[in-house]
Order: structure tokens, then sequence, then C-alpha cells
């Protein structure tokens, strides 16, 4: 094998290299001798170049052969290469010797079996394989390029298995092998139809490969470290961005994880929220909590602000007690960061009054509703110190020194607004410096080259023009400062005094004019452009805007009115007829009530405009307070006309700047507060409906859970619906689910009482869509009670379900299980839900509606908790609900969610065994869906199940404040198995009777003191037992109670007080009744629903839709003789008796309505009994009740504050619109030229018809009008009034202008329209006519003068304001401007001014005359 550096090119010249341009070439590139050398990182970057450049141009190179390469082989040796392959193989270890070659194709280097076995040089092809069939082995070079990295694969995931030795060895067998194998493919060429003489002219053409060989070296090294540079796959790069927070995987959610912060408290929005995000904020600190409990408290509420604050206030001697409780609310809140339900819970003492010379006086200082509230406002008030230490900061960076920024302003910023009016009022009045302080200089800038940037567009008011120039001095003139005239304000009396002028304003003014005339302003301009600089000043003045502020908040008044669209669809029944005209409504009325937040959505939808503004009162009386502040006190005739001068500022400061910051802020804060009201009202409806105890019997004990058997008839359709029963046993566990198609056959009414007797419900909760659903509960109720099995006394020969009459048999069996309706909006929810799909897969809809009714028997609390963010969907507030914006009705609902879960307490061992339970835990005080989600986690690794709370700490389940938080409420449900140990310090394993109660881990001791104690026990006598082991025998002593009420708790806690001050009053009380009764139930017994609720519940009715006086459409169901039996549309039955069926009231009813017939009715009575499942209404068909429809009933009443003027004239003005269009529609008129277009139909119809087309329409001016509307030009459309007059002689004359009259309709066409539009085409046709506007006339006449300054000239054009008519503009000379005068085109002739002419020529000539 020749050696590769003495091969020669194909011109025999020897290259001699040296070791130094050999090495540059295998690194990539080559250096002329005489080329200064580059930096090293340049050099590098080059190479990395090159090298990916070589290595993408041998990917995408071919690795076939040329098609001339392919002729000369063919005939050198007479076979044909056209169908084989071409890709280069590997050749074996022989061969014959290289041939000099020049080829550019991919490099091929011949190699010998020594090279192989030598590790240290790179494996090269072989050129002798180039042409092997693919049946020899196709594709060999890439094969095993992969193969080698394939087996490093495999050696890495048996790396555990071998040495690095065993892995060598491993790597020498597999290539032995396959150099074997080669071998025996390739030891004879010519079975290819290639001999050895051919070979030899083969690599004379084509060399041997080994031309490039150092372009070779250290590619595979390169690609080996790319590939393991590549970064390490991560589930981002794999799962969809919504699928990771979906699955709560984001960084923010590990780090909500991580962090020893309650979760709620990490999170800007609801936990329950989809889009949850992290809140970034800074936590207030000691010194903040006494000016942010003042803060907070004269916000909480006007009542509250009323009954504390007021000097005749009830509870004003309370005053300092409640600032002190909302300081230390704040500092639990947002210090110590403990949450509402723990504060409320452990720390009440510290948010009641307690004084320990009046341990007898209790007063509630803040209630659970209000702690929300400290929580919301403190959250405010974090935002708003942040936002202060920013505009600190900011004021700081000016270097500055402002008085008055710094004593008037800084200590009143207190709200957001209010900074951002000083962030502003500081921009304004120091932007330059602004701008020069945050041009920052670092030390290494003039190293940096200048950059050239892009000019930014200017953005200057009027008011920085007018402050930079003259008139600044002008404006100083007034003799008073804005901030001192605001000063004068707020402090209600003049600190700052004017300093008069001399020269009244006007002669004042005069010295400020420039010297140049042609520049120089008016002294009236130049006091406006004064007066608007000081009214900018003072309108941009945060503590003028907040006094604005605070008086639209009490004085603001609220106006409607429709717009065009809103008059039309507004009528009396829409929802917003409330509000279409109201008028003048106080924005304090509107703060209870839903309406304001209608009226946005109403403005939103373009229905109607709403109007802010203040009383004349209010407004006058700010005004005048601003005047005093600014006016002068002397009673010169100048200074009357300087404070006139200042009056126009103060009204243009108002105009312009205060009141209408004051509108916009109303109408955000009155929404705000409207939003959080109504929020708070459904929070207020869905704590009604899940702070209640789960259905248990008079025989059952609170806290036991009762069995339930769920029965739906689904829509109760008898031919497609079955009778749905499932069972839920104690423990919310499926135990049983059938159907049967009736209650009547006795092999289902077997199947039904052998279900009762099996598995002896506790109670049987009724449920459907359907009014059917009454018939079902009837039949069950009358199965439960043992009556006949048939009873329904409606069904007249045929059971509800359409079957024939069963014979009536007693029923032996009877069964005391209560039958009741019970809520299904969870239900119904649930039998869709992806939830239900994944518990019961196998069940059906119905079924999972079963299930749900059940769940909801069984725990309201669970069932609600269990639906997340879907809760939203639940109707709390029919009509309202949607008004409220999602997150901020999340939060709320999560709230009253919260409150519940904590009062109730979770079993933690249950909520990690059972998945359903589970849904209560993120609402636990503390966790959240992500802390709850790692509990379980880690409490599942340990085994699932936890003995006692210390195993939250010692085993790391929970951060130490995250315990402090939940840990009373995090129940660990003791087994009365299970005896304490007698050692005091084996507790680590052992039961705590404690761990079962709502007492925290923190008082502990003071229960065991108080079960000590109340046992009349000592030290001594318990020394050897566990803590708790007191707690256990006081727990089970008969006379518990009575011992533990001998205790003054009272003088305990003034003891406690006075040794460490810790107030422990209602704590004591606690520990008192957990010890009595541990996590007892606390809430309302299982509401039962009222017979509204039921009707709504399964046909949707409500009071409102369905109530005497209301007409709707019934259907005939069965004819009596004296009855007659009808059905709604929503399914509830009624009658008709034969009095109200016609006015005669003795007509037989077949001989008036059919069955199945379809009528209108007005309901005279609704009839309720739930006890007997009886719901139907009274109708009477009478025309003379009918007659009077039901337009009173259904109307929408109006607002108090009503516009009636506006109403009556504008009711007035729509009923003359539709008569006039009634009036317009009726009208015919035979002609090919009439259509019912209006003007804007007319000339859309009229666009792509020729000059002088006609349409006749009908007129809005009545029936005795006509309008004909014909074709000027181009856009351009005349529109002629024709007055209609009967002549009483058969026929009518048509009037024009009242100078031209005509027979009929086509004698108007010819003689007037037409001969109108010839005498327009023949003016247009004229030379001295121009097309276009009457701009461009004019700049064609100015620029022929000044192309002919001795000549005149003049044109006409068409009048684009009076179509049909012509403008004659003309120009005198160069120094006069342009006259127009108007021309107008008559049938028969031309007008200019009075004067009539018969033609064009004509009229140039008397234009000239003139």
């Amino acid at each position: 094998m020749a050696d590769p550096q003495v091969i020669s090119d194909d011109s025999s010249e020897e290259a001699e290299e040296d070791e130094e341009e050999a090495r540059r070439i295998r690194e990539g590139f080559i250096v002329d001798e005489d080329e200064d050398e580059e930096e090293d990182d340049d050099e590098a970057r080059h190479r990395r170049r090159k090298r990916r450049k070589r290595r993408h141009r041998r990917r995408d190179e071919e690795e076939a052969l040329e098609e001339d390469d392919l002729e000369l082989l063919e005939e050198n040796t007479g076979t044909s290469f056209r169908n084989r392959l071409t890709r280069l193989r590997r050749g074996p270890e022989g061969g014959s010797p290289p041939a000099p070659s020049t080829s550019k194709r991919k490099p091929v280097v011949e190699s010998s079996e020594d090279d192989l076995d030598d590790e240290d040089l790179p494996q090269v092809q072989d050129i002798q394989r180039i042409w092997d069939d693919e049946r020899a082995g196709g594709g060999r070079d890439d094969e095993e390029d992969m193969d080698d990295f394939i087996d490093y694969e495999d050696e890495d995931e048996g790396a555990g298995a071998m040495d690095e030795q065993e892995r060598e060895e491993r790597r020498r067998e597999r290539k032995k092998r396959e150099r074997e194998r080669r071998r025996a493919i390739g030891s004879r060429p010519e079975l290819a139809g290639i001999d050895d003489m051919a070979w030899d002219e083969i690599h004379g053409v084509f060399g041997d490969g080994h031309d490039y060989d150092w372009a070779l070296v250290g590619d595979d090294e390169m690609d080996f470290e790319e590939e393991r540079l590549k970064p390490e796959m991560r589930y981002q790069d794999v799962f969809e961005p919504s699928e990771i927070r979906a699955r709560m995987l984001t960084e923010d959610d590990d780090l909500i994880r991580a962090q020893d912060i309650p979760e709620r408290m990490q999170l800007a929005t609801s936990s329950l929220s989809q889009s949850s995000t992290l809140s970034l904020h800074q936590n207030l600190t000691e010194a903040d909590l006494d000016d942010a409990a003042m803060w907070v408290t004269v916000r909480l509420s006007p009542r509250k602000t009323r009954d504390f604050f007021s000097p005749d206030g009830p509870y004003n001697m309370y005053r300092e007690p409640l600032v002190m409780a909302v300081t230390y609310a704040l500092r639990f809140l947002f210090v110590q960061e403990f949450e509402v339900p723990y504060i409320w819970t452990h720390k009440r003492d510290y948010i009641s009054y307690f004084n320990p010379q009046e341990m007898r006086t209790r007063v509630q200082l803040i209630s659970l509703a209000e702690l929300w509230r400290i929580y919301a406002l403190g959250q405010k008030y974090r935002s708003l110190a942040q936002r202060r230490n920013a505009l600190a900061l900011s004021y700081a960076r000016l270097n500055v020194e402002d008085e008055y920024f710094e004593q008037t302003i800084r200590p009143k910023i207190d709200s957001v607004e209010v900074v951002t009016d000083a962030t502003e009022w500081l921009t304004m009045r120091y932007k330059l410096r602004k701008q020069d302080a945050f041009d920052f200089q670092f030390h290494d800038d003039d190293d940096q080259a200048e950059t050239r940037k892009r000019k930014a567009p200017s953005r200057i008011s009027a008011y920085e023009v007018a402050k930079k120039s003259i008139v600044s001095k002008l404006a100083d003139g007034f003799g008073i400062k804005p901030h001192e005239v605001v000063y004068n304000f707020v402090a209600q009396e003049n600190a700052h005094f004017v300093d008069d002028q001399e020269l009244n304003p006007v002669a004042f003014a005069e010295q400020f004019t420039d010297p140049d005339a042609a520049v120089a302003q008016p002294a009236e301009e130049l006091l406006r452009r004064a007066r608007m600089i000081l009214a900018t000043e003072l309108g941009k003045d945060p503590l003028l805007r907040q006094a604005m502020r605070d008086l639209f908040k009490t004085d603001a008044l609220i106006s409607v009115l429709p717009t065009e669209r809103g008059m039309t669809k507004i009528d009396e029944h829409h929802p917003y007829f409330n509000f279409k005209y109201l008028h003048h409504k106080s924005i304090t009325q509107m703060m209870d009530t839903p309406q304001f937040l209608h009226i946005l959505a109403a403005e939103a939808e373009l229905l109607v405009t709403v109007s802010t503004f203040l009383t004349n009162e209010a407004k006058s009386k700010f005004e005048r307070r601003l005047n005093d502040a600014f006016a002068s006190d002397s009673y010169s005739d100048t200074a009357r006309a300087w404070n006139e001068e200042r009056s126009r500022v103060v009204q243009e400061a108002l105009e312009q700047h205060l009141i209408p910051v004051g509108v916009k802020w109303a109408r955000e804060w009155l929404r705000e507060e409207v939003e959080d009201t109504l929020a708070a009202h459904c929070g207020n409806v869905l704590r009604e409906r899940i702070d209640v105890a789960p259905y248990i019997t008079p025989e059952m004990k609170p806290g036991d859970t009762a069995s339930v058997l769920a029965v739906s008839w689904g829509k109760g359709d008898p031919q497609k619906d079955a009778i749905t029963l499932v069972f839920l046993d104690e423990a919310g566990r499926l135990r049983e689910h059938t159907k049967i198609d009736n209650l009547v056959d006795r092999d289902y009414l077997d199947e039904f009482t052998d279900l009762l007797k099996r598995r002896r419900p506790d109670v049987i909760v009724m449920g459907g869509l359907s009014m059917a659903t009454t018939k079902l509960s009837s039949k069950v109720r009358a199965l439960i009670k043992g009556e006949p099995s048939n009873s329904d006394p409606t069904a007249n020969g045929a059971d509800g379900w359409g079957l024939p009459e069963a014979p009536k048999e007693a029923n032996e069996q009877a069964f005391n299980i209560p039958v009741m309706y019970v809520r299904d909006e969870v239900a119904r929810m649930y039998q869709h839900s992806k939830r239900a799909a994944e518990e019961f897969s196998a069940l059906s809809p119905v079924a999972k509606y079963c299930v749900g009714l059940a769940r909801y028997v069984q725990s309201p609390l669970n069932e609600y908790s269990a639906l997340g963010h879907d809760i939203t969907a639940i109707p709390l507030e029919d009509e309202d609900q949607h008004l409220i914006p999602k997150e901020k009705l999340l939060s709320a609902l999560e709230r009253t969610l919260v409150d519940v879960t904590n009062k109730v307490g979770v079993d933690i061992n249950r909520a990690v065994n059972d998945s359903y339970y589970q849904h209560l835990l993120p609402f636990v005080c503390g966790l959240g869906p992500r802390k709850a989600q790692v509990l379980v986690k880690k409490i599942s690794a340990m085994g699932g199940n936890l003995i006692n709370r210390d195993q939250f700490i010692k085993s790391s389940l929970l951060t130490t404040k995250i315990f402090l938080n939940a840990a009373g409420f995090l129940r660990i449900s003791r087994d009365p198995e299970v005896k304490l140990s007698k050692n005091r310090h084996a507790d680590d394993d052992v039961q705590d009777p404690l761990d079962d109660t709502r007492i925290h881990p923190e008082d502990y001791e003071l229960a065991r003191k108080m079960a000590t104690d109340a046992l009349e026990l000592d030290e001594e006598d318990i020394h050897d037992e566990h803590p708790s082991h007191v707690v256990s025998v006081i727990m089970q002593d008969v006379d518990n109670e009575k011992k533990l009420n001998e205790l003054n708790l009272d003088e305990f806690a003034v003891s406690m007080y006075e040794a460490n001050e810790d107030r422990k009053r209602h704590t004591l009380n606690v520990i008192r009744e957990e010890l009595l009764k541990p996590f007892s139930e606390q809430r309302a017994p299982f509401p039962s629903l009222g017979p509204w609720d039921v009707l709504t519940m399964l046909s949707g009715e409500t009071p409102r839709t369905l109530r005497m006086g209301l007409i709707v459409s019934i259907m005939v169901v069965r004819l009596e003789q004296t009855l007659v039996h009808i059905r709604l549309d929503s399914g509830i039955e009624g009658v008709i008796d034969i009095g109200y069926l016609t006015e005669e009231g003795n007509i037989a009813p077949k001989d008036v309505v059919k069955k199945g017939q379809t009528i209108p009715g007005v309901i005279v009575d609704v009839k309720l009994d739930l006890p007997a499942d009886q719901f139907f209404v009274k109708v009477s068909v009478r025309q003379s009740d009918l007659r009077a429809g039901d337009g009173l009933f259904r109307s929408v009443k109006r607002d108090d504050q009503w516009n009636l003027p506006q109403f009556e004239r504008d009711s007035e003005m729509q009923a003359r619109k539709k008569r006039a269009e009634i009036d317009r529609t009726r009208r015919v008129v035979k002609h090919p030229n009439f259509h019912n277009f209006n003007a804007t139909q007319a000339e859309n119809y009229l666009d792509k018809q020729q000059r002088g087309d006609v349409v006749i329409r009908p007129s809005s001016k009545g029936v005795d009008h006509l309008a004909v509307t014909w074709k000027v030009d181009d856009k351009l459309y005349q529109h002629i009034d024709v007055t209609e007059i009967n002549t009483g002689q058969g026929g009518n004359l048509l009037i024009v202008d009242e100078k031209h009259q005509y027979a009929d309709l086509d004698e108007l066409i010819v003689n007037h329209v037409q001969a109108t539009a010839r005498k327009v085409e023949e003016l247009m046709a004229h030379e001295k006519f121009k097309h276009g506007s009457e701009d461009e006339l004019h700049l064609f006449l100015k620029n022929f003068v000044a192309a002919n300054p001795a000549k005149s000239i003049y044109g006409f054009t068409l009048n684009r304001r009076k179509p049909g008519h012509f403008n004659l503009c003309f120009l005198a000379n160069k120094n006069s401007t342009v006259q127009t005068w108007p021309v107008r085109v008559m049938p028969e002739s031309y007008c200019l001014f009075d004067a009539a002419v018969a033609g064009v020529p004509e009229l140039c000539d008397a234009f000239k005359v003139r």
C-alpha cells in the first residue's frame, strides 16, 4: 500500500509540505507564508465554520458516479453499470495498488488489515467495493457507521455489567467478525464483472481516495463532542405549555411548592383559576403596620366608619381597640403569613375586644367577612406601598428639593391614583431633569463607540411649548403659583396671597408681544396661552385631583340615554328598559345593586350612552372654593380684571382636566365596588348551600354519614327512559346500580322492594330532568308507605308510563325511609364531566347523575369542592352572575370554600386514600392545589397513613409556616382500640387524642392543663403517663361536661394575659368544646327544598316566569265533562274549569277544544303541594281575559329616577317614524322606474347606471309626496321632491318647486329630469368646464394667471354640495382672490343669479357682462 505522504496528482508534481503547513491543513485552513496571523478566536471560529461546511457538503454530495464516468468505464471494460448500485463500500484488506487521482468526489481511502488492527488510525473506505450489488451488502458504509453508534449505546445500557477492559474486548471481537464477513463477500471482485486489469484502470481515473485524508481528521471526535454537549431532554421540550400548566409542572409551580408561604398568598389570582399567576410582591414590615392599620380601618365599610368613628356612633369608645385589632390582623396576615381561617379560629382573641378588667364585656370588633376584607385591603395597601417606594426612588433620582412635594403632597399619598398623579406631576414639572437623571454614565462608556440612533418622534405638548416660551413669564404675572393656590384650597384658608399687578391683564400681556410684527401674537392670544399653562398645572395637581375624586364619590350623578339602535331594540319587555331613560341618579344609590353593571353592558352593546357628572351645587361649591383660593382680595378695577382671568383659569382647569379625571375614575370605582358587592353576594349564596351538614335521620348521630338510594327517571319519556337506581353506602362507595322500566309491573316492584330490603338505605333522594319526576316520586312515596302500588289520581285508567292499570294490591311491606328532593345543579354538571367519565366510565349519564345526587346528600361541601374552576357555572345569581369577572367570582367562591372546609376539618388519612374526598385538601388553611398534591405524594410514599400530627414536621411533610397554618384543620382520626403508651417519650409513633380535635398543637399544653385541672390531678399523678393521657381520661369521663364547666376560664385567661400577655379567652372556650365533642358538627342541618325550588329544578319555571296574569302556550291533553287537562311547554300540568273555557261558561269542553290542540291561555292560579307531589296551574282561555294581554305583567319596571319628558318625546318620534314607514311601504306606484327605496338605496342602485338615469321612490314627507333621484355624475345624485295634488277631476298634478307642473310621471321624467340632464351634459361638454373638485379648479386658475399675469381666467365645475348645479369660478388678476358664483340648472335654462339664459354661450356672455 502506498504511503499517503507521497501520493502525487495527475500532473506528477511532488508536493513538499513542512509539518507546520500540514498541521494547519489538517485543522481546516491554509495560510499564505507572507500573510499575518489572525487572532486566536477568529481563527477558531473560521475553523469551525469550514468544518461545518465540509460536513454539510459530504452529506449532500451524491455518492453515485457521474454519467461521463460510467460511459468511460463501460467503454474500457465492456460491462454495463447503469443499473448497479453506486454506493461506496468498505473494501477488503487486499486489493490493487492505488493510482493517482484528481477526482473531486467524496474521498475514499484504501485501508489494509493492519490499519484496521491499529485503532489509532481512522477507518477508511475501500475503492474496490464501489459497485457491489445491493444483494452483496449494499449500503454498508452508512450501516457500519451507525453500527458503531448503536453498539456504543448498547454498551452504555450494559455499562453496569462490564468494566472498560471487557468493553474493549467486545469491540475488538465485533471488528474481527466484520472483517471476516467482508473478506468472504469481497475476495473475488471478478464475480461482479470487473477483472483486476479493469480495477487498475479505475484507480487511474478516480484515484484511491487518499487525496483528502487530512480533511477527515477529527470529524468523528467533533461529532461525538457535539452529541455529548447537546442539552438534556426535559418535559418542557415534549409537552405543550398548556398541558404543563394543567398538571402544575411549571417553574412557578415548583417555586410555590417549595416556598414556606401559604399557597394562596403566593398567587395573584384564585388557586381555582386555570391561569393562576405568581404574585411578585414585597411583604409588609412591622414599620408599615401602623400606617396600614389606619388606612385599612377607615376603608372597611361605611357602617364600620359610622359606628366606630362618628362622635355619636354606638361603638365610638371601641375605636382604638378596633384599630389595634386591625393591626393584629395585618401582622398575622402579612408579616407572619397566617391565613384567614387560622386567625379566625386560633387568634380570634386578638381581633376581639379583650380587657382583663372587663372580661364580661364581649364585643366582636371584626367579623369573618371583615377579616377577608382586611386581607383584600391589605393587598391593596401592599401594592400602594410598593408604588410609593418607587415614586420615592424616582424623586430621589431627580436630585431636587421640592418643598411642596415633600411637605404637602407626599404625606397625603393614600391611594394608587394619587401615586399616579404625583408621578405625572413630577414628570410635568421636571421633565428635562428627569431625562437627564436617567442618562446613566458608566466608567467604560468612553471606550464604547458612539452608535447612531434613530430619532424618536417628538411628543411635545402645547403646554411644554408655551412653558418654554415668554408666555411662562406672563403666567407668573398672575401673582400666585398654582401649588400655592392648591395649598390655599386644601387648607381652606389663604396662607398664600396674590401679588396684584398695576396694569390690567391686556396691557400687561402686551409687554410680552414679539417685536417682530410678522410673528407677533395679539395680547388676547398670549393671555389664553398663559391661562392654559396655569390651568394645566392646576389640573394635574395630585391633591386637587384627589379632592375632585372625593367629590365624585359622594355627589356624582348618572344619566342614561338610548342610542338610535337602543331606541328600537330596548322595548318595555327588555331587561335594559329599567334604566333606558335613567336621569340624575345618585352614585351612592347604585352601590348595592347590579344596575350599573347592566348599564355598562348595554353601553358595550351600543344601546345606550352613559354620562357621569356632578350636581350643579357640588360643582359650583368646588369652583367657588378654588376661586377663593386663587383670587385677589383687592377691589380695584385692575384686580377685578385679573380675578376674571383667574376665574377663566379655574373654569378651564375644571372642564379640561379635573372633571374628566373625576368622570373616568368614578365609572371604574363604581364598577369595582358593584362587582365586589355582587361577588360577595354570590359567595354568601354558596355558603348557604355548602355550610350545611350531610343529611342524617333522627336516629343517626351528628357526624354520621347516611347511605343513599338515588332514583331518577331522566327526561321521563316512558318509551325511552328507564328508572335508574344507584345506591351509595356510608363510605360513599357505589354498591349497586340497576334499571327498571316502571314501578307497576310486579317483577319490577319486587326488584325495587328487594333492593330496599337488602340495602336498607337511610334516605331516598329524587331528581330528574322533567316534570314527570313528580309522578315517579309520588309512586315511590306510596310504595315506601305500603300503600297500593298504583295511586296516581290523575292516571285515569293509565299510569304515568302509559301502561294498562295494574290490579290494586296492598303492599304488605312498609319502610320507614324518608323520600326527598335535593338540588341537582352539581349532579347535572357531574353527569357529563370528565371526572365522572374517569370514575364511572361504565355508567350511563343518568346513573352518573344519580351518583351526583347521592354524593350531594352525603356531603354538599365535598361535591361543590370537587367542581374546581367549573364552580362558576353554578347559577348563584341568575340574572347578574355573568356580569362579574370570572377571576373575581372565583376568588369570592374560593373564600367560601376555604371558610367552610376549615370549619369542618379534613381527615388527612382519608384524603390520602380517597381521591374524591381529596378535593377538600387544597382548601385547607395554608395549602392549595400544589402543596396538597405534594403532601399526598409524600404521605403515600410513607405508607399512606399518619399516626399523629408530629409527623408533619418530623417527616418533613410540611414546612414550619404551612404546618402552623394547617395543623389545626388536619385531623387524624383516633382508633379507639389503641391505648396510649405510658412512656412520655415514646410518642413518635403513637396516637394523640388531641390530633382528632380542632385544638392547634401550639395549644396542646393548655388542653392538657385544662384536663388535669378538671380531673383535679397533680403533676405527680401523671408523671409517667403519655402527656395526653389526661385528655383521654377527661374525654371518656361520663361527667366531663360538668367538670370542665366548673373551670373558671375567664380567670385563667386573665392570669395568662398578666403572665406573658397571651390572649386565650376564646381559645380556652374552643378547647373545652373540643374536649367534650371533638370536631363537633357546627354546620346547619341539611335543608329541604321548597316547592318553588323543586318546580324550578324540574321545569325551569320561576315565580317571575309563572305567575298570575301571564299568557302562556298550552296544549290540551285530556277532556272531561267539566274539566280540560292541559300541559305547558315546560311540562307543568294544569286544568281549565268549564267556567274559564268560554264567556257563557256552560258549553261542553268537547265543543270548544280538541285533544292535542295548542292554544293561548292566561294563568289564573298556581298550585304547589310538595308533600303530595302536585304542581299544577289553573288557566283561563276566555277571549275577554286574553284580549287585555299580559304586557302589564311582563313589562319591566322603570327606575324611580326616570326622564319622563325625554321618554315621551322619543316615543312620539318613534311612533311617527313607524307610521311613516308603514305609509311608505304601503305606497305602490305602477311605473317601471318606481322602487321602494330610501335615499341611500336609490343611490346604491344608480351607482352602476348611466348618467341621467332615474329612480322614483316613496317620500318620507308623506303619502302626498314622491321623491325622484337621478344620477348627475359619478357619486353625485340629485333628489327632487315632487308634491302630488289631486285635481278633483280624476287626475293628479305633479308639482316641482312650485314652478314646474306635470300631468304624469312620464312627462316629469322627459320634460324635467331629462331636460335638466341635457343642460348639465351641455355645460360639462364646454371647454371652460373642468372635471374634479372646486379646489382643483382654483389651483388651475391660479397657475394660469401666474403663467399669464396680464390675463384673467374663469371656469365651470360641478357643485358637489348642491347636485345638479354648477359653480362659476374666476380670477381677475394675480393679486386678487378666486371668486365663485352659483349657476342653477333649470330644464329650460341656466340661471346666473337672477338672469336666465338659454344656452352655454349666452351664459358666458352674461358672466362677462356682469
